[in-house]
């Protein structure tokens, strides 16, 4: 005897919630793709939290919890107020700032987009790299106020041919720079106590101690966490080991540099300095950073932003869909990686 076909079990559809700053939303996916979020995820309301009210109903049935810039602290109370949360996805980098280790305790599985923001950040060193070992920088300035500037007589010495350049880091981001390196004529090393032997970042960059990556780099770029031995580290010593002329990037966390060694280096000439993050930020009109001639800022804006935010909603939308399926994250982070995040 014929049997029927079997039907197709309707797909299960977790409830979840957002728990990000208001109006992120629609930056970080379009509406095509919230539609494919809803027809996965059933969300408990119509607007994302901004703070965790412990005594509201509807959050014990939240299984999914996407998070970003913005999303409230997610205590030991609040996931007690969340007892079905099952996955927290995060679409930005580091989790340390809002989710408390407890969650790892719980078997709450967390996931991030670290890596995806790792690209503008890595996309903005290699710019500056190749502008700084060019000298553009300083010749900006002069060029303003000398249209007959004589490059040959007062930059010798600049170009990208064979430059050497120094990651401080192994972090995400200093792996994707050197990357990004890799098809120019430079001659790379990192520092990072962390690395190991085995480590394949080393087939294309030359590990140096510390000291060894100052003294013999004409470029240097910070990728490091900011962690209590971090806090300082680049300091006048290091900056003095500098070669005359050296660029210093930073795009990583602010306290990890000393900006009053920086300051009196570039004053000096000794030193150019890209920093993208500066303490305090932004920084007050009368700060001793504004109006140095050989310090470029620029307002945090390595990171994602823009148009770059989608990227970082697509690796929420993967991480979903691996949910939903029943498969395993993609970009999970354990609570062992919070002391190398940033």
């Amino acid at each position: 005897m014929d049997t029927a076909p079997a039907r197709n079990e309707p797909q299960r559809r977790p409830k979840a919630a957002f728990a990000l700053r208001p109006g992120l939303i629609p930056h970080l996916f379009s509406e095509r793709e919230l539609h494919t979020l809803h027809d996965l995820l059933e969300f408990v309301q119509g607007h994302p939290l901004t703070t965790i009210d412990e005594h509201d109903t509807r959050l014990a049935d939240i299984e999914v919890l996407i998070t970003g810039w913005g999303s409230p602290q997610l205590t030991p109370a609040a996931l007690d107020a969340m007892p079905s949360l099952r996955t927290i996805m995060h679409a930005a980098g580091t989790v340390k700032g809002h989710v408390d280790p407890e969650a790892w305790n719980r078997g709450i599985v967390v996931t991030s987009a670290a890596d995806a923001n790792a690209y503008p950040v890595a996309e903005y060193t290699l710019a500056y790299i190749l502008l700084g070992g060019k000298g553009v920088p300083g010749i900006i300035n002069d060029y303003a106020e000398n249209p007959a500037i004589d490059l040959e007589r007062d930059y010798p010495d600049i170009g990208n041919y064979r430059k050497r350049v120094g990651i401080l880091g192994a972090s995400r981001v200093g792996r994707r720079v050197i990357e990004l390196l890799a098809p120019f004529d430079f001659e790379i090393s990192v520092s990072d106590p962390f690395l190991r032997d085995d480590d394949p970042i080393l087939a294309s960059a030359k590990r140096l101690e510390l000291d060894e990556l100052f003294a013999q780099n004409d470029i240097v770029s910070v990728h490091a966490p900011l962690l209590p031995d971090t806090v300082g580290l680049v300091d006048r010593r290091l900056l003095a080991m500098l070669p005359p002329g050296a660029v210093l990037i930073n795009t990583a966390r602010a306290p990890i540099v000393d900006q009053d060694a920086v300051i009196e280096a570039a004053e000096a000439g000794r030193l150019t300095a890209i920093l993208d993050v500066t303490d305090p930020e932004p920084l007050p009109a009368d700060h001793p950073l504004r109006g140095v001639r050989n310090i470029i800022r620029t307002p945090h804006v390595a990171g994602a932003l823009g148009n770059e935010l989608r990227r970082l909603g697509d690796c929420v939308l993967e991480e979903v869909t691996q949910y939903v399926a029943g498969d395993r994250p993609i970009r999970a982070v354990g609570i062992n990686d919070l002391a190398a995040m940033a």
